[in-house]
C-alpha cells in the first residue's frame, strides 16, 4: 500500500488543506493593508492569480504524467503474470516464518502476508492492499486478545508501513514527467533508506512487546472479520506458492545487504543503467515464461491511465494551496528559520515538510512533491529534488495504514504500532538525507 492514498482521516486532511489556504489569505491580507500601490493590484490579487495558474499547471502536469505511469505500470504488469511476484514471495516465505514464530507456516496468515510484502517491494500497491487486509483478518482470529492488537499484527503493520522498496513507480513516473534526465536516481537513495528504516521497525516493534503489553480492550471485539465496509478491496487474494529453500532465502537477503555498499559506492553511475536495464530484462522474463508480454503491458498502461487521471483532482487541490501559501510569503515566513537550522545538516525545510505530508497522506504528499519538481520548483535532479523524491518513496502514509488495516477488523488498543511507523519514518528520513548527501551533495 504505496502511493495515492488518502489522509487517514477525512478531518485531518481537510485541517491540513484549510491552513494552507488560510494562512496564505491572513499573510496576503496583512500584506495587502500594508500595500502601497494600485487598488487594482497588490498581494491578494496575485493570490487570485496564483490559485488559477497552479490549479492549471495541475492539470497539465497530470496529463504529463500519463505516459510515464503507463509504461511504469505496464512493466509491473509483465512482471507480475511472468511470475516475478511470486518468486519474490517464495524467498519471503522462510523469512517471514522466523518473524512471525506464533503464526504457523500453513496458516492462511502466513500466506497472505508473504504475498502483501512482495507486492510492497515490487511498488504493486493494488495488489498489496487486499493481501494485507487478508492478513489481518487471518491475523485477527488467531488473536487471543480480540480489540487488542497482537504481537503479529503490530510486526506485520511495521513490515507495511516501513517496507523495503525495489522499485518506486510512482516517483519514478512523476520525475520522468517533469523532465528528469535520470528518473532512476531515486531507486538506489530508496532503497538505502528503506533498508535501514525497515530494519529499525522490525526491531522496535520486537522490543516493544515488554513495554506495551497485550491487555485485552474492554469489551473486546468478537473474531470476526469487517473487511466487507473497505471499498477499495478488488478481490480475494491468490494462492500463496511453496517457499524456497531456507539458503536461498538467506542468499537473497545477503544479497540485499550487498546492495548498500553498492548503492554508495557506484549507486550514481549505475542509475542511467537501470530503467533501459529494467524494460530489456522483464520483457525478456515475460517472453521466457511464455506471457504475452504485448497484451500484458497494454493491460497495465490502461491502469496507468486509469491511475493518472484519478490523481488529478488530488493535485488540483494540493498544487493550489500549496502554491497561494507560497504566493503570499506565508511559506516563507514559516520556512526560513527552519532553513537556517537545518540546512547546514542537509535537510533543507522542504524535505522536512515532505516527511510530515508522507505520514498524513498519500494524495498531499504526492501533489506536494510534483509543487517541488515542476518547472520554476527546485528542479527534480537538484539535490534537494532527489531528497524529497527519496523521502516520498522511504516513507509511508502511517496513519492512513494504521487506520484501515485495524479498523478492517475492529482494533482498538493499537499498542505500540503508531510509535514503531512514525519512528520507522523517522529513520526513513535521516537514511535519505545520508544517502543523499553522499551521492549528490548537499
Amino acid at each position: 500500500m504505496r502511493d495515492g492514498r488518502e489522509c487517514v482521516s477525512i478531518g485531518g486532511m481537510d485541517m491540513v488543506f484549510f491552513f494552507l489556504i488560510a494562512g496564505a489569505f491572513a499573510t496576503a491580507a496583512w500584506r495587502q493593508w500594508a500595500w502601497a500601490g494600485a487598488a487594482g493590484d497588490g498581494p491578494m490579487a496575485a493570490l487570485g492569480q496564483a490559485a488559477l495558474s497552479s490549479a492549471g499547471e495541475a492539470v497539465t502536469l497530470g496529463i504529463g504524467l500519463v505516459g510515464a505511469l503507463a509504461l511504469f505500470l505496464g512493466l509491473m504488469a509483465v512482471a507480475d503474470r511472468a511470475g516475478l511476484l511470486r518468486g519474490l514471495a517464495r524467498l519471503l516465505r522462510p523469512l517471514l516464518h522466523r518473524l512471525f514464530p506464533e503464526v504457523p507456516p500453513d496458516h492462511p496468515a502466513m500466506g497472505a502476508m508473504v504475498m502483501n510484502v512482495a507486492a510492497n517491494m515490487l511498488g504493486l500497491s493494488n495488489a498489496a492492499t487486499p493481501f494485507g487486509l487478508k492478513a489481518m483478518r487471518e491475523l485477527e482470529r488467531l488473536n487471543a486478545a480480540p480489540g487488542t492488537a497482537s504481537d503479529s499484527m503490530v510486526l506485520f503493520l511495521a513490515l507495511n508501513t516501513a517496507n523495503v522498496t525495489l522499485l518506486p513507480t510512482h516517483v519514478m513516473a512523476l520525475r520522468a514527467a517533469v523532465g528528469s534526465h535520470d528518473p532512476a536516481a531515486v531507486i538506489a537513495t530508496t532503497l538505502f533508506a528503506t533498508l535501514w528504516s525497515c530494519g529499525l521497525a522490525l526491531l522496535l516493534a520486537k522490543l516493544g512487546r515488554r513495554w506495551f503489553p497485550v491487555r485485552p480492550a474492554p469489551g473486546g471485539a468478537p473474531h470476526v472479520s469487517h473487511v466487507s465496509h473497505v471499498s477499495h478491496v478488488p478481490h480475494e487474494p491468490q494462492a500463496v506458492p511453496p517457499p524456497c529453500p531456507a539458503w536461498a532465502s538467506l542468499l537473497a537477503g545477503l544479497a540485499a545487504l550487498a546492495l548498500l555498499p553498492v548503492t554508495l559506492m557506484w549507486g550514481r553511475a549505475l542509475s542511467p543503467w537501470v530503467i533501459p536495464g529494467l524494460i530489456v530484462l522483464i520483457l525478456a522474463v515475460g517472453l521466457v515464461r511464455r506471457v504475452e508480454i504485448y497484451a500484458a503491458f497494454v493491460a497495465g498502461a490502461r491502469e496507468g491511465l486509469l491511475l493518472s487521471l484519478r490523481l488529478i483532482p488530488y493535485l488540483v487541490a494540493i498544487l493550489m494551496a500549496v502554491g497561494l501559501f507560497r504566493q503570499s510569503g506565508a511559506m516563507a515566513l514559516l520556512l526560513e528559520p527552519l532553513g537556517r537550522l537545518l540546512t547546514p545538516l542537509g535537510l533543507p525545510p522542504q524535505a522536512l515538510t515532505m516527511a510530515a505530508l508522507r505520514s498524513l497522506s498519500g494524495s498531499a504528499s504526492f501533489g506536494y512533491l510534483a509543487s517541488l519538481l515542476k518547472p520554476g520548483g527546485v528542479g527534480p535532479d537538484s539535490y534537494l529534488g532527489i531528497l524529497v523524491s527519496s523521502i516520498y518513496g522511504s516513507s509511508e502514509t502511517t496513519f492512513y495504514v494504521l487506520a484501515v488495516y485495524f479498523g478492517a477488523v475492529g482494533i482498538r488498543r493499537i499498542r505500540h504500532a503508531l510509535l514503531v511507523g512514525l519512528l520507522a519514518d523517522l529513520a526513513g528520513l535521516a537514511g535519505s538525507v545520508l544517502i543523499c548527501r553522499w551521492l549528490y551533495g548537499g
